[in-house]
């Protein structure tokens, strides 16, 4: 049987035995109704570790950014965001479908806005123009390999954000593997953001779900959102249950996540065509390139798939992801750099 090694996403991540021990005897009730108490418990522990007043269970990363926007804006607002960001590329256009929002993205550099560009952007009084109604920025940022702002970075985006008496919204799907990677609590972070999401189902290796949290008076219209997309779930302690023991138990094993995405780096590295900046190895995502003049990308990929590596397919310019993961350990990463090394031709070795 082929050894599997699957790389292509934190996504993949199954729950540990304590989460399925936990999720087999989780107390249950009506969480529409607000009387799931497992839920309650995971919203109030979530609450807390971001440093918000309330916290709303949701189905997915992308929900949560949907209705944690909507409950931000009004139709016919604009939004500002990175122009890699996961909310503009990957999110089907949810803001703009059912928000009727407009996205206006703003250079973005190793995961960091242009603070200059983000100021430009914001919309003066003029008949003709939209209202700027959010900001939104992600940390860490998916696109850029996993870059991690640090807490004066985020302070800094807070600070034009509030000066312009515009909400901050921070896309935290990782913010726990940013916390790891300064060595601050996440809540230190988002001190400032208006609402932030993160995921429960990618490194903290739940089965599914997402957080979002902010004020009292926030989560109550995201909670009404929520509904309205139909994201009201019933007996939805079973899902509560892991992400209680994921905010417990598996936030502070990220790091070993990113000492085995450095060793990746580091073996991918020395593999003669592949191209990789370690420098930019800071949390659990490797970009790295295959140079097209040994090898097509895609066939690259195809040829680690073949041999039990799983990887990213290219993006448009060319880079491939990799990611680390619950359930990946350092014996996993030599394999994986030993299929990348014996897929490459002859000439390149």
């Amino acid at each position: 049987m082929t050894r599997i090694v699957d790389l292509r996403s934190d996504t993949v991540t199954l729950p540990s035995p304590a989460m399925r021990e936990a999720m087999h005897n989780a107390e249950l009730g009506d969480d529409v109704f607000g009387e799931d108490p497992t839920v309650n418990r995971l919203e109030e522990m979530a609450a807390e570790r971001l440093g918000k007043e309330a916290a709303l269970l949701v189905t997915s990363g992308t929900q949560g950014n949907l209705v944690g926007v909507l409950a931000h804006t009004n139709r016919g607002d604009e939004v500002i965001c990175g122009d890699e960001c996961h909310i503009l590329l990957y999110e089907v256009a949810g803001c703009a479908a059912l928000g009727s929002l407009q996205l206006r993205p703003v250079p973005t550099s190793n995961g960091r806005l242009d603070l200059t560009a983000v100021r430009a952007a914001i919309r003066g009084q003029n008949v003709h123009f939209p209202r700027t109604g959010l900001i939104a920025v992600e940390n860490t940022h998916n696109r850029h390999g996993g870059a991690a702002l640090a807490v004066s970075e985020m302070a800094a985006l807070v600070d034009v954000a509030h000066s312009f008496d515009i909400p901050l919204h921070v896309d935290g799907a990782r913010i726990f593997n940013a916390a790891i990677a300064h060595g601050v609590p996440a809540r230190d972070l988002v001190a400032g953001a208006d609402s932030v999401t993160f995921c429960l189902s990618k490194g903290l290796s739940c089965p599914v779900g997402s957080m979002l949290c902010g004020s009292h008076e926030y989560i109550a219209r995201a909670r009404k959102y929520r509904k309205m997309v139909g994201g009201g779930m019933r007996q939805a302690g079973i899902i509560a249950a892991a992400g209680i023991v994921a905010l417990r138990e598996m936030v502070d094993r990220l790091a070993e996540d990113h000492a085995n995405a450095k060793l990746l780096a580091e073996g991918f590295g020395g593999v003669p065509g592949i191209e990789i900046d370690l420098a930019s190895i800071v949390t659990n995502i490797v970009m790295f390139r295959v140079r097209p003049d040994v090898m097509n990308p895609e066939d690259f990929r195809a040829r680690l798939d073949d041999r039990g590596v799983r990887v990213g397919s290219p993006l448009p310019d060319g880079r491939i992801r990799a990611v680390t993961h619950y359930g990946i350990v350092a014996d996993d990463i030599r394999h994986a750099v030993q299929a990348a090394a014996s897929v490459m031709p002859v000439a390149a070795r």
